[in-house]
């Protein structure tokens, strides 16, 4: 689980080659797009990971922001499926605004506290990169921040690296606070391993 008693900044990230791997998931997981009826167990992961106060307030933000690109929807949202059937993870392949035009932007990982350390965080990931790749968008971005720094070095492995000051959509960039906040929270250790994956 993510640390929330770590300070929230914005920090961005920007893979420019993408090669992804094929998903590798654990015996007997699978891969599939949405389909009607998963924004509840988007909205539930979500809930349970802290990003939102009720699922029935992640089901309407999911609503509201997905639902108008409905075709879209249907390729770019993945979740991993456990063998007893129930929901690991989800993640996103959408486009957000950049100045005038859009760019590619990896939006919300997550996998539940019952199937994290398993690779399917990693597997997520490969599978919307490839779903960027086959339709030729790159570069791609996410935005995050310190209390995700595990996920960070995740991108990072995915070869994404943390823009200093590059942005998207309507995020300012807080390199400098986001370093200052991981310095005070991470070992010498595990900070030289987020400032390995941050741009020259």
């Amino acid at each position: 689980m993510v640390d929330r008693n770590i300070p929230f900044y914005n920090l961005i990230l920007r893979c420019d080659h993408l090669s992804p791997a094929e998903p590798a998931l654990p015996e007997g997981f699978v891969l599939r797009p949405y389909a009607p009826g998963d924004e509840a167990l988007w909205a539930a992961l979500e809930h349970e990971a802290g990003d939102f106060a009720s699922p029935q307030e992640a089901e309407d933000y999911f609503r509201r922001t997905y639902f108008p690109h409905g075709a879209a929807l249907r390729e770019r949202c993945w979740f991993a499926i456990a063998p007893d059937g129930s929901c690991a993870g989800t993640c996103i392949a959408w486009r957000d605004p950049k100045g005038a035009d859009t760019v590619a932007s990896l939006h919300w990982l997550v996998v539940s506290e019952r199937y994290q350390r398993l690779g399917i965080g990693r597997a997520l990931c490969n599978q919307v990169l490839r779903v960027f790749a086959a339709k030729g968008e790159a570069p791609v971005y996410i935005h995050t921040q310190p209390w995700s720094w595990k996920a960070v070095l995740l991108y990072g492995s995915l070869g994404f690296r943390i823009r200093r000051e590059d942005t998207f959509a309507r995020y300012e960039n807080q390199y400098a606070l986001c370093m200052q906040t991981l310095g005070s929270v991470l070992t010498a250790e595990q900070l030289a391993a987020v400032k390995s994956i941050t741009e020259a």
